[in-house]
């Protein structure tokens, strides 16, 4: 998934000492490992729409969990963790549910996020998909 602004939102991100201590576990490499990416951009984009697309989210500002998920840890490190970050990050106001744009945005930095954090994850194992 391309992202072009994606370089300057880090950059911005790395300034924040909070946003730039998170990082993924091997336990989250291990995770992308076995959910290539197509699943990774499903579970993005429901997580997106579960916890954050509704104009007023439920328990907004302690939904997303500080691990668990390796796209929990890339909210946090994004500021796409709350109602409240996405204000100040990204200028998306609260009180009013995201759009679909909005949606694949936030999804796309996200995805760049992982791709990024997570390197090269050919030392994982791979369980097999015994269903594909």
């Amino acid at each position: 998934m391309s992202c072009p602004e994606y370089p300057e939102l880090r950059a911005r991100l790395a300034r924040s000492k909070f946003r730039s201590r998170f990082h993924l576990s091997q336990r989250d490499q291990a995770y992308l490992a076995n959910h290539p990416g197509p699943v990774m951009e499903a579970q993005i984009r429901r997580i997106l729409a579960e916890r954050l697309a509704p104009a007023f989210p439920a328990n907004d500002g302690s939904q997303t969990p500080m691990q668990g998920h390796p796209v929990f840890t890339a909210q946090h490190a994004l500021g796409i963790c709350c109602r409240g970050c996405l204000a100040k990050w990204h200028s998306i106001p609260k009180g009013r549910p995201l759009s679909g744009e909005e949606i694949t945005r936030l999804a796309g930095y996200i995805q760049a996020y992982l791709e990024e954090e997570a390197g090269d994850l050919s030392g994982f194992a791979v369980t097999p998909d015994l269903f594909g």
